[in-house]
């Protein structure tokens, strides 16, 4: 008699056969042993997925959160508590009753000048970061009223508001003595004004410097006074509390005794370059006309390669390999190994495959179910059927009386043909 063809694979490796006394399937065994104990590999090919996409979640939420953070202010910023910026020089002006307007813009600084001049007070314009202006903003804002000082001011700066003013160097002291006649400064005493230099015209007052140029200078003109500074250490939040240089800027900012004026922070933003040229609009006009003639070639090259070259060619395969030959090779190494154990259950596999669907039966039918229908179809002992399916008899502790030796899995196979036949 053949052998049939196997249909059940042999079990997964690092499985252990099932012992010969065991009553249900060699292939139930190391199922219900692989989904209790998982290797290490297994539980990290489960897990990985679920770690990667938290860890995204993380990354994404970090990314957002770090774009919402406010942007630190940048230098001489009054609202920025930082050691560059000058939010302790405001709060010193607030408590001294001076009303203290943070202009960014050229128009908020305007309307709050001119707002100070209607209300009938006086009002200290501080301007900061001009180069940031235009020469059409710097020559309005220099209209507005009140007295003008000026930190650092570019060429500029210095022609719309001080047009007598001109640099004339850099370096110094760093915390130089007043050495002028000025009572704001001559009241401050030493401070730090190490920068630029200045020359000014006849008339003006220049202070903490030397026959090379004044870190400070003041001009007077239309009953308005301009101070220049060449430095900008003294009004900063780190060194403001060091020499005279909180008393120097209370001075220059008009809080030196009586009422106390309105100070106008003048710090433009950054300008923001509007409209701008596409990248189409910057492409070469010889470069737009090969686009046309690359598109042409790429759809040329694509049909060119997408046609069919023909009907297609059936090729008889190589070798042919008979199912018998299949069954044979795999009979011998069950036979060199001694798996009769094997052997047996492929055999048995093979016929309760198909006995299941002619009773009904699915795949996952238990063994009392499929020798319940067998017995009663056939008129067969039940125990007997159970020893041919199943190896042993329902009940527990029954051996295979099968796989002692080879007598007995050629025996199982015929009776296993037999018990086939009988329920066609």
């Amino acid at each position: 008699m053949s052998v049939p063809a196997p249909e059940s694979p042999a079990p997964e490796s690092g499985a252990t056969a099932a012992p010969a006394s065991q009553a249900s399937p060699p292939s139930q065994p190391s199922r219900q042993s692989a989904q209790i104990s998982r290797t290490p590999r297994q539980m990290w090919r489960a897990a990985r997925g679920p770690l990667l996409f938290g860890a995204a979640l993380v990354v994404v939420a970090l990314l957002v959160s770090l774009g919402s953070e406010t942007s630190v202010r940048g230098d001489l910023d009054p609202e920025s508590a930082g050691p560059e910026g000058t939010r302790a020089l405001v709060r010193i002006l607030a408590d001294q009753g001076s009303e203290v307007t943070v202009a960014r813009g050229i128009d908020d600084a305007a309307d709050a000048a001119d707002a100070a001049e209607r209300n009938g007070g006086d009002s200290t314009l501080l301007l900061t970061q001009s180069h940031r202006l235009t020469p059409a903003e710097l020559k309005r804002l220099a209209a507005v009223p009140g007295d003008r000082v000026l930190v650092q001011p570019t060429t500029g700066a210095l022609d719309a508001f001080a047009p007598g003013v001109r640099v004339s160097g850099r370096g110094g002291d760093s915390a130089p003595e007043p050495r002028c006649a000025l009572p704001g400064a001559a009241a401050a005493g030493r401070a730090d004004l190490d920068g630029e230099r200045y020359r000014g015209s006849d008339g003006a007052e220049s202070c903490y410097g030397g026959s090379g140029g004044a870190p400070l200078v003041r001009t007077d003109a239309d009953g308005r006074t301009t101070t220049v500074l060449g430095g900008s250490a003294f009004l900063r939040n780190e060194d403001l509390a060091a020499n005279g240089n909180a008393a120097l800027a209370l001075n220059l900012l008009g809080a030196n005794g009586g009422d106390p004026g309105d100070v106008v922070f003048a710090i433009p933003d950054v300008p923001v370059q509007g409209g701008g040229q596409t990248l189409w609009d910057l492409t070469p006009f010889s470069v737009r006309l090969s686009l046309g003639a690359l598109a042409a070639a790429l759809l040329l090259a694509a049909l060119w390669r997408g046609r069919r070259l023909g009907p297609l060619v059936t090729e008889s395969l190589p070798v042919v390999v008979r199912a018998a030959e299949t069954t044979e090779g795999r009979a011998g190494l069950y036979a060199s190994r001694r798996s009769r154990d094997r052997a047996a259950a492929a055999l048995r596999g093979g016929v309760i495959g198909r006995l299941r669907p002619a009773f009904g039966l699915g795949p996952d039918a238990p063994p009392g179910s499929v020798v319940d229908a067998v017995a009663s179809r056939g008129g067969a002992d039940r125990g007997h059927v159970a020893a041919l399916l199943y190896g042993s008899s329902p009940d527990p502790g029954g051996a295979d009386p099968f796989t002692a030796d080879d007598a007995g899995l050629v025996r199982l196979a015929d009776e296993l043909d037999r018990l086939e036949a009988g329920l066609r």
